[in-house]
Order: structure tokens, then sequence, then C-alpha cells
């Protein structure tokens, strides 16, 4: 459950008021951008709405209330308790992750160290990615992922904003947890963008099990490398892998004998075959479980389930 009046307090008086007043149900509240200079636009329940002056809902982006950079700026400065600095390595990513688990992405003027991002000033743009605990939403895959006493490895495909974080958060939680006819597990989970775990000043907002352990804003291939060496997990997640330094540590996860759950963009087993890095993987049968998703119905609608041959568990069709 959101905490409306926690998520409101980080912006800006004026806008607070706006989101006070504004006819939706924060349950249903996708994302919250704020551009300089811009109209004030809401992504909920799949929609994109203009807000007005009045707190209402617009279908034309010229009766909407234009966001200022005093209100940017305000915003910053709730955001970073004032103390913007302190939150130096996440700005240096891109986002900061406030309480409740909520995802603050922000843009602006980058300030460069040699080829690497040192900071960003003159921040114009903010996005509030907001987080949703759907608990019980994995339960229909539960059943094709988990062996006798173990996971299979396993892989979710899904296309952006199709509920892929907020499903693979509800199974980490269930698979920690265990049930009373199946025990928990020893999950580690690599959170490289916060958004799983949610974490806020090190502690997960998020519910993810009473075994599980995170490593906050880590880069993948080096947090799972450190999770197998110091926390002896019997499952690792993570979320988005993709580049050569996730495949070489995916390999030394499957040969240390730990499960592995994972995620990657694509609206098919085949789209994110394409990629070289997923190929190998693919062909090799490494994941044993594929989970595809769309958003035709709904967020997180479960298109197929198929297993390494292809055969498919769930759904219809060829994945």
């Amino acid at each position: 459950m959101i905490n409306k009046e926690e998520l409101i307090k980080v912006f800006a008086r004026t806008i607070q008021v706006l989101l006070r007043q504004v006819p939706i149900e924060f349950a249903l509240l996708q994302e919250i951008r704020l551009r300089v200079d811009a109209p004030f636009i809401l992504n909920y329940d799949g929609r994109e709405l203009f807000i007005t002056a009045e707190g209402e809902i617009s279908r034309h982006r010229e009766h909407a209330y234009r966001i200022s950079r005093k209100e940017i700026a305000e915003t910053m400065e709730y955001i970073g308790n004032y103390s913007l600095y302190a939150f130096e390595e996440e700005v240096r990513q891109g986002f900061i992750t406030i309480q409740g688990g909520h995802r603050v992405g922000i843009a602006g003027k980058t300030v460069l160290d040699g080829d690497k991002v040192k900071s960003i000033k003159h921040i114009s743009f903010i996005n509030v990615r907001i987080s949703h605990e759907i608990k019980g939403c994995a339960n229909k895959v539960l059943p094709y992922i988990r062996a006798v006493n173990s996971i299979y490895h396993t892989l979710i495909v899904s296309p952006p904003r199709c509920g892929k974080t907020t499903l693979l958060r509800d199974i980490i939680r269930q698979i920690s947890d265990g049930t009373s006819d199946w025990p928990g597990s020893t999950v580690g989970v690599i959170d490289e963008r916060s958004e799983i775990g949610g974490c806020y000043l090190g502690v997960p907002q998020n519910d993810l099990g009473i075994r599980t352990d995170i490593l906050d804003c880590c880069p993948k291939a080096e947090g799972m490398m450190m999770m197998l060496r110091s926390m002896s997990p019997n499952v690792i997640c993570v979320d988005e892998i993709g580049d050569y330094r996730d495949i070489h540590a995916i390999e030394a996860v499957i040969h240390c004998g730990c499960k592995l759950i994972a995620s990657v963009h694509g609206s098919s087993i085949e789209d994110a075959a394409k990629r070289p890095l997923l190929e190998k993987l693919v062909q090799e049968h490494v994941f044993e479980r594929y989970i595809i998703l769309d958003g035709t119905e709904k967020i997180g609608n479960i298109r197929q389930i198929f297993d390494h041959r292809g055969t498919i568990l769930y759904g219809n069709g060829r994945g």
C-alpha cells in the first residue's frame, strides 16, 4: 500500500496541492513527471494524464499546469533533505531512492571526470517512478519455477512497464519466506538501481522475505561475485541483465551450484536471444524456465511460461 502523504511531501508545495486535488487512485499511479517549463504529467494505469492548475485531469497539453525551475529546485531540496551531497553516489547514477522505495530519476547537465559522470547539476527533469508491491502476484508462476527442493534457473522476459520488477519482487519474497510445505531459501539480491528492494538509507522499503540479503546500488556482475563469496545464497536474483560482465558472472553463479532468477527486456525469447550476449545462454539451455510478460490485459499479465526445450507449460502458441 502506497503511503500517499509520504510520497506527496517530497514535492514543491504548489505541486503537493495539485497532487492532493487530482482525482486518481494512487495505487494505480506509475510515474510523476516534472520538466522545467513543460506540462505536469502523470503516467497512470497505462495512460498519460495532463494535470491542470486546478488539480483536474485534461487530455489537452495546452490546459496543463507548467512546471517552473523554482518548483524543480524546491522538490530536489525535499528529496535530498536539504543535503543533496549526501546522495552524491546515487546522483552520479541518475537517480535517488526515497522513503517508500520510490525511485526519483533526474536529468540535467552532467559533470564529467574524464569519461565518467561525476555529478549532475542544473537538474531540470524529474521522473518519480512509483514502487508497487503486489503480494501474491507470483502465485501463478511459482509452481512452474519450483523444483522438489530447489528453484529452476529462470529468465523473465518483458517489454518495459509490464511489471517484471513487481513480479520478480514477489517471487523473491515467496522463495525467501517459504511455505508450510516448501522450505524458504537464502536469497541474494543485486539491486543495481534500487528498484527491487527500494532501499532507503540501507533499509529495504519493500518486503523481500526473511532470508534475503541485498547489495544496493551495486553493479550486477560485481555484486553476483560478492554475494557468492560472502553470503552463501541458494538463489541469486538480478534485474535487467545484458552486458558481457553480467554473462560471465552468470556462468560463475551456475557453476557454483547457485540458482539464478533474472529479467531482461524483450517481447519474446526470440527477441531477447537476438542480443549476442544472451544468445549463448539461450542456446546452451542455461535457463530452465522462461516467463514471458505482456501488458495487453493488465500490468504483469503472464503470456507464456515454457522450459529450456521450448515446451509450453502455460499459455498458448510459441514464445
